[in-house]
């Protein structure tokens, strides 16, 4: 038999037998999705069901056999509970109708009423704190600038004036001889100091309020910013400021120089000078012009 006659019956006999395959496969689905295959603890539950349902049902007692039993139990005295004396209830109270009675919007107008006072309270507590002496030191209060001795003594370690920054003012020495001229011009409180041979100055310029650094030089004070210039003891020499320079409230206390940041008294008028004291060298600002 020649190859090409194996082949011819080969291929018809392998397309029937594909073709059977596939029906047969098909088949196989079609019945796996009607019916299933049942798993092993399937068929063990339906057993356990089957066995339930086979079992003869408990007789079930009837009324009369009911009501013998529970008679029976009361002669006995079998399943009697023993009931105590029940405590008596307690009184009503009825519930507050402000509690039960708050809205939402009431709740909120109260919320935001509570906020308001608490904010106005904040409010009130730093205003009188920021208006209020301070009685822990510092500018605004009444300031112990030291034992006059002392005073002195650090006004000559800088070369003629000292700087008392938390009180933000110079502490010069202020000449006996010059007292006399003082009387006429200052206040009491400004002679309390004088009178010891101190004087304490504001340090802000009462042109535009800069702060009034001192000039070693000429022994001045001289603003930087528009050339205003004072002598050691706060009065105008020179510049456009309208007045000399603003100094504190002074008091003495045994001997304690003590300085009242609280009271600024408005300096001297301009044409001033009851110390006489003219530039000791070049001025650190220019010259000074216009002198009163």
């Amino acid at each position: 038999m020649s190859t090409a006659t194996v082949l011819a019956i080969a291929i018809p006999v392998l397309v029937v037998l594909g073709a059977l395959a596939l029906v047969a496969s098909a088949r196989r689905r079609d019945t796996d999705a009607a019916v299933g295959t049942l798993t092993r603890e399937t068929r063990r539950a339906d057993r356990s069901r089957s066995e339930v349902l086979d079992a003869e049902p408990e007789p079930v007692p009837s009324g009369r056999e009911v009501e013998r039993s529970a008679a029976a139990e009361q002669r006995v005295g079998a399943g009697v509970a023993v009931v105590e004396d029940a405590a008596p209830p307690a009184p009503y109270v009825p519930p507050d109708p402000e509690t039960l009675g708050v809205t939402r919007r009431q709740f909120f107008n109260r919320s935001i009423v509570g906020f308001f006072g608490l904010g106005l309270t904040g409010f009130g507590a730093a205003a009188l704190a920021f208006i209020w002496p301070s009685g822990g030191g510092g500018f605004g209060s009444k300031i112990r600038v030291g034992a006059i001795p002392d005073v002195k003594a650090r006004i000559e370690d800088g070369n003629g004036f000292l700087y008392v920054p938390e009180g933000r003012m110079w502490v010069t020495e202020y000449p006996e001889s010059a007292l006399p001229k003082a009387e006429a011009v200052y206040s009491p409180p400004e002679l309390a100091g004088m009178e010891v041979g101190l004087v304490a100055l504001f340090q802000k310029c009462p042109h535009l309020g800069c702060r009034v650094p001192e000039c070693e030089t000429s022994q001045w004070f001289e603003c930087p910013c528009h050339g205003s210039q004072y002598n050691q003891a706060g009065e105008k020499k020179g510049g456009p400021a309208p007045r000399g320079m603003d100094r504190f409230a002074m008091s003495v206390e045994g001997d304690v120089f003590f300085a009242d940041t609280g009271i600024v008294i408005p300096g001297p008028p301009i044409g001033t000078n009851t110390t006489g004291q003219e530039a000791e060298g070049p001025n650190c600002i220019g010259s000074a012009e216009g002198h009163g």
